[in-house]
């Protein structure tokens, strides 16, 4: 399959696209990022990358705390005008009818519409571009909190059900139909795909060989 050769880009998709929550109680704000992951499983690491320019910049970078809310495709047009709008002139929690929620391990609030919140603290904050064109806040996932109706019977988090939005290259989508588990590629003929019971776990079946 013949392929054509660009210089280097920033062409890794899809990716999630979050509302980070920061600030205060008092005057909270709301930043959409698509520059997001994971960095390590134990223990929970993950980071986002924000332009200093950004409102949101200094407030993550003075209280060293933030809130990455995971938000259901249906929310798509709130979450592009989070990412439109200032924080320094638009009240973003006001204009797109979110409520503040008080977290259980930070100071700053997460959002109660979002399906899934991640409590981060900083923990590192490296610079990288030509004059800090974006900065990476290495952050500790402290506490995760999640809607009761993602949890089937045994207690596992069924994030499909949420249908998270994803991002590529200034478009978003929402997600489309399941292919398979980790380590369904090594399942015998006739076994289910995905029928692990029980919750989630970094632990991949024996059968599979996998790369974190």
């Amino acid at each position: 399959m013949s392929k054509v050769t660009w210089k280097g880009s920033v062409l890794l998709a899809p990716l999630p696209a979050v509302l980070v929550s920061c600030g205060s109680a008092e005057k909270p704000n709301i930043i959409t990022i698509g520059w997001t992951g994971v960095i390590c499983s134990k223990p929970p690491i993950t980071y986002i990358s924000v332009r200093p320019e950004r409102y949101s910049y200094e407030l993550i970078r003075s209280s060293g705390e933030f809130v990455i809310n995971i938000p259901s495709s249906s929310m798509a047009r709130k979450v592009d005008f989070c990412g439109i709008y200032t924080g320094a002139k638009v009240d973003k929690f006001a204009r797109c009818n979110f409520t503040p929620q008080e977290s259980v391990s930070v100071s700053c609030p997460g959002i109660a519409e979002a399906p899934l919140s991640l409590e981060c603290r900083v923990r590192e904050i490296k610079e990288f571009g030509e004059d800090a064109t974006h900065v990476m806040f290495i952050a500790d996932i402290l506490s995760v909190r999640a809607e009761e109706s993602l949890l089937d019977e045994s207690g596992r988090l069924c994030l499909e059900r949420a249908k998270p939005l994803g991002y590529s290259h200034g478009e978003y989508y929402e997600p489309g139909r399941f292919l398979g588990k980790i380590g369904f590629s090594t399942d015998k003929p006739g076994k289910k795909s995905g029928s692990v019971k029980g919750k989630p776990t970094d632990k991949p079946k024996k059968t599979a060989k996998t790369k974190e």
